[in-house]
């Protein structure tokens, strides 16, 4: 496979860069796979707490009969502060009686009555929707399934497939090596990230050690061994390691614990996880996405830079290749910003409604730990193009150095 951003000639690089390359990735590599192996989760039984005798099933909505709604309750909902929020009436979409057709399970093809659920956030379910219910055995009547949520099982699937024919289709076998690096990535964060912070191993060591196996893989099944690529991942490590040690300081200096959520709560209180450690390798994962692209491109830049003018020496090439990751970093950091802000958008609706000050809002835990993963996050990227630029400098400057000074070879007479 070509590597991503290469259009020099094959060949081209002197046997001293690839040594010095091997040099220094083959040791990383190799600690990396005995970081794997070491901290790989067992597979021994979990200590996750039981869910019953509950169980799930696909169903189709046959038919839907809408009924009278309760009267909501009385009593009015406190926010903490003024005014003070009546209940709202229940949607009369959501009441009444739904039949169902199960369509897995030993019960397949037999039909169902349930109540539609009636509380906050519950869906809205029309005839012909494919739904997924959850049977409490020993319950007879309407009370024994429950609608859960929809089944999007079959749209997820014709989304995957759109986004692999368009992926295939545009980047051809160059597209399918992203695909190939996008399923290496997924299955490190299931089958390794998030089995061995389950199982107890130190959250940070364990990102640590998936972000550079994502980061060994992927940038060279998607841009080929290349001294390009090399000085890519070099960068992209450094910056890394320097993201983690930002992300640490910042999180001890503001008092943050990792514990922002229901979901936080609950990992804390019945698995005792390290919610700081997981907040750190939440930040380090989340990194890694914008950090490799950025990465790549300096290296690729300063290559080509370096082509093109063989005249260019080592401040030259890193003045120019900067000069091409300031104006980079300039967008990505905005985009940053912006997909934290996304994220929390809900949470920012509900300071809004509280009437909470500016100062209130910025240093709740929940936004004060987003202003670090953001912080940590942008100033581990901007330190990736001077790091990254400098040694793909370095290493085009010493490259032409060797090259001047091996002897020319005389084309031999016919």
């Amino acid at each position: 496979m070509g590597a991503g951003h290469h259009h020099g000639p094959a060949g081209s690089e002197p046997h001293g860069s690839v040594r010095w390359a091997l040099a220094l990735i083959v040791p990383l590599a190799l600690a990396t796979l005995a970081g794997l192996v070491w901290l790989w989760p067992s597979d021994s039984p979990s200590d996750a707490p039981s869910t019953g005798t509950l169980s799930r099933h696909k169903a189709t909505v046959v038919e839907v009969v809408l009924g009278a709604c309760a009267k909501p309750a009385d009593a009015p909902i406190d926010l903490g502060g003024e005014p003070v929020v009546e209940a709202e009436p229940v949607d009369p979409r959501r009441c009444g009686t739904a039949t169902l057709q199960l369509t897995s399970g030993p019960q397949d093809g037999q039909y169902a009555s349930v109540n539609l659920p009636t509380g906050p956030g519950s869906h809205v379910y029309e005839a012909g929707d494919d739904v997924l219910v959850i049977e409490t055995p020993g319950v007879e009547g309407v009370d024994r399934f429950q609608l859960s949520d929809h089944d999007r099982s079959d749209a997820l699937w014709t989304v995957a497939a759109a986004f692999v024919l368009a992926v295939v289709a545009f980047g051809r076998w160059r597209g399918l090596a992203a695909l190939a690096g996008l399923a290496i990535t997924f299955t490190l964060l299931v089958l390794f990230l998030i089995p061995a912070i389950l199982a107890g191993s130190p959250p940070l060591l364990v990102a640590i050690v998936c972000a550079a196996a994502v980061i060994l893989a992927v940038l060279y099944l998607t841009h080929g061994f290349s001294p390009t690529t090399t000085l890519a991942v070099l960068g992209t490590l450094a910056a890394l390691a320097l993201t983690g040690i930002l992300a640490t300081a910042a999180i001890g200096l503001a008092h943050l614990n990792g514990i922002t959520d229901e979901s936080s709560f609950y990992l804390d209180y019945n698995y005792a996880i390290n919610t700081q450690g997981l907040l750190l390798a939440s930040i380090i994962i989340g990194s890694l996405g914008v950090l490799d692209d950025v990465t790549v491109t300096q290296a690729a830049t300063v290559r080509e830079l370096a082509a093109a003018n063989p005249s260019y020496g080592f401040g030259d090439l890193y003045r120019a290749g900067a000069r091409v990751g300031r104006a980079h970093i300039a967008s990505v950091i905005n985009t940053i910003v912006l997909a934290y802000a996304g994220a929390s958008l809900p949470l920012l609706l509900l300071f809004r409604i509280g009437e909470q000050s500016v100062g209130e809002v910025l240093t709740n835990p929940v936004v004060a730990q987003e202003i670090v993963r953001s912080a940590a996050g942008t100033l581990g990227l901007i330190a990736a193009v001077p790091l990254t630029t400098a040694l793909a400098a370095f290493t085009a400057s010493r490259n032409r150095g060797i090259a001047t000074a091996l002897p020319t070879r005389t084309p031999e007479r016919i």
